[in-house]
């Protein structure tokens, strides 16, 4: 599904280069559960970027189903963007003042569903990851768990092939992390979806079908506690 090639993105600050990723090779498979490791500025969500197509790398090459991401012009990776790639972020992203089913709603706008088909696939993802007494709820109403799991029913909403979590957990306890990345992997399983999740969140790795650490924009394969108690 996906094939990353060299790949680097690297920015320049004052005199400085900063290599967020660097020179990443790194493929992922259709249906995997991919769980990427690392602090906070090793690199981990502008990897995230890259493979939504939201960045460009500076180098090297992001494929996608054999598309340089790269290299597509802006209203075609647009679209791609909006079919292919559902998006979770630490902050939920909710609109505060529509309700939760609104919120799942607003996500099918764009492919120019009917307002009937939208209403009924928001109440058919909010039932599915357990909210649909919660649907006419605004976010404000809701705790941090219930605005996440909103938040992966409108992930879900435009049946993406890909879900793309940048730090899903990060503003829940962990027991509530750990059941919405559960819930997450249960759901990407049940609708076929590759799921890939950056995290500084050791303890999710068992969830997931393969782990990778990211540390100073590359990659090394486990997580960084395991690889340092092998030496």
């Amino acid at each position: 599904m996906y094939e990353l090639t060299q790949a680097s993105k690297h920015y320049r600050q004052g005199d400085a280069t900063i290599r967020a990723v660097d020179a990443v090779d790194l493929k992922i498979e259709a249906g995997e559960f991919l769980v990427v490791e690392g602090s906070s500025g090793s690199g981990k969500t502008t990897l995230l970027q890259l493979l939504g197509g939201l960045d460009q790398p500076t180098s090297g090459q992001v494929f996608f189903e054999g598309q340089d991401l790269g290299a597509m012009p802006d209203r075609p990776l647009a679209d791609l963007r909006l079919q292919a790639f559902g998006f979770i972020f630490q902050q939920f992203n909710l609109i505060p003042t529509l309700t939760a089913a609104e919120n799942v709603e607003a996500a099918l706008a764009p492919l120019g569903s009917k307002s009937e088909e939208r209403k009924a696939r928001a109440r058919e993802l909010l039932t599915e990851v357990g909210l649909g007494e919660r649907a006419k709820h605004l976010p404000s109403q809701l705790s941090g768990g219930e605005q996440q799991r909103v938040a992966i029913a409108r992930a879900l909403a435009n049946k993406p092939r890909v879900i793309l979590a940048d730090e899903p957990t990060g503003n829940l306890d962990s027991r509530t992390g750990k059941e919405v990345v559960g819930l997450l992997a249960r759901l990407s399983k049940e609708h076929g979806q590759t799921v890939v999740v950056v995290t500084h969140d050791q303890t999710l790795g068992d969830l997931a079908t393969r782990v990778l650490h990211m540390q100073d924009g590359a990659l090394h394969d486990g997580s960084l506690n395991s690889r340092l108690s092998g030496v």
